[in-house]
């Protein structure tokens, strides 16, 4: 199994980074802020204007370390890539399959189905943890309305009309969302979901989640040797991480959305740790990036047990893990997609 090694965030928006032997220096105002060896990290997070050093760059593509900008909001910007891995053979039957509708379908229906089943497993978790501060029956009946859909979806007749339904129980799901809000509620008030900008502290959290969560996507689907821009269920457009994004469906509620409501009912993260724009949009400050980017280095460490390998397997692997899975479908030597489904 491949090692979970630390990321490097780099959080400072005036920061740049350059190549010092095998070490990266983190340099802001001609002062070093930091120095860390290349060997000990698995790749670097940039949420900065300054960029890196061309030096830095090719160091990172020889050692295949994976570095990547962002906007100080999560957003993705660019990535610096190596040397392409797996055989081509693995790559053009990948291609096939995002051209062929009805074998696509039969991977986005196992994803979606997961997805909602996913869904349903934090509302369930919510009731067992929580069943005196929520309104039980409402979540059960969400909850047996999201069963239906993963059923429903898994018996899905085109790509259409699983995006119908996958939104449908989407919006289901959400509405409960509040209700598993239950510490600091003066700060952290979901109304729905709100992007580009996120308007509110909650959405501020989701949006940079799965901002993090989307990159470590990408970072397994090309370490298998995948085309992560090459979609199945999401449409495919320039610059778009399509596979990456198919992938990510299957951790937003268990991973991300859990991460989320973690943060805030643990007080972890306050309402201090934003700030408004002014076009009305909400951002993490720059301490407020630190904290959430430590704890979610905690929660990548943390160990479950893979439902299909059934072996003990870090939360940060699961991108590599789901990737590796594909894979070995695409090569035929699985006879289906085995989704991550949580429990």
């Amino acid at each position: 199994m491949k090692k979970l090694l630390n990321t490097l965030y780099v959080t400072t928006e005036n920061a740049y980074l350059a190549l010092d032997g095998e070490n990266v220096v983190i340099q802001c105002d001609g002062d070093t802020l930091g120095r860390l060896p290349l060997h000990v990290i698995d790749g670097i997070m940039a949420f900065g204007y300054l960029g890196a050093s061309t030096a830095l760059m090719g160091k990172c593509a020889e050692m295949n370390k994976s570095l990547v900008f962002l906007k100080p909001s999560g957003r993705f910007l660019a990535k610096v890539t190596g040397k392409s891995y797996g055989n081509i053979l693995l790559r053009r039957e990948q291609y096939r399959i995002c051209d062929d509708p009805a074998h696509s379908l039969a991977i986005a229906k196992n994803i979606i189905s997961a997805k909602l089943s996913n869904c349903n497993a934090v509302l369930s978790r919510a009731v067992r943890d929580h069943a005196l501060r929520i309104n039980t029956a409402k979540f059960t009946q969400i909850g047996t309305a999201l069963q239906n859909g993963k059923v429903n979806a898994y018996h899905a007749q085109s790509a259409d009309s699983l995006r119908g339904l996958e939104g449908e129980c989407a919006s289901l799901y959400f509405s409960a969302f509040d209700d598993m809000i239950l510490q600091q509620k003066d700060d952290f008030c979901y109304k729905g979901r709100s992007r580009r900008p996120p308007m509110d502290n909650v959405n501020a959290m989701l949006s940079f989640s799965y901002s993090l969560l989307t990159s470590m996507c990408v970072s397994a689907l090309e370490a298998v040797g995948l085309d992560a821009y090459a979609g199945i269920y999401h449409t495919e457009r320039p610059g778009r991480c399509s596979l990456a994004l198919d992938m990510l469906e299957e951790f937003r509620a268990p991973f991300a959305d859990r991460f989320v409501l973690t943060c805030i009912n643990k007080k972890s993260i306050c309402g201090k740790d934003f700030m408004k724009k002014e076009s009305g949009g909400i951002l993490l400050t720059e301490d407020g990036r630190k904290k959430i980017l430590s704890l979610w280095q905690q929660k990548k460490k943390e160990e479950i047990m893979h439902p299909f390998l059934q072996e003990k397997v870090e939360w940060g692997l699961l991108p590599y893990v789901q990737a590796m899975l594909l894979a070995k479908y695409i090569r035929e030597d699985l006879d289906e997609y085995p989704p991550f489904i949580w429990r």
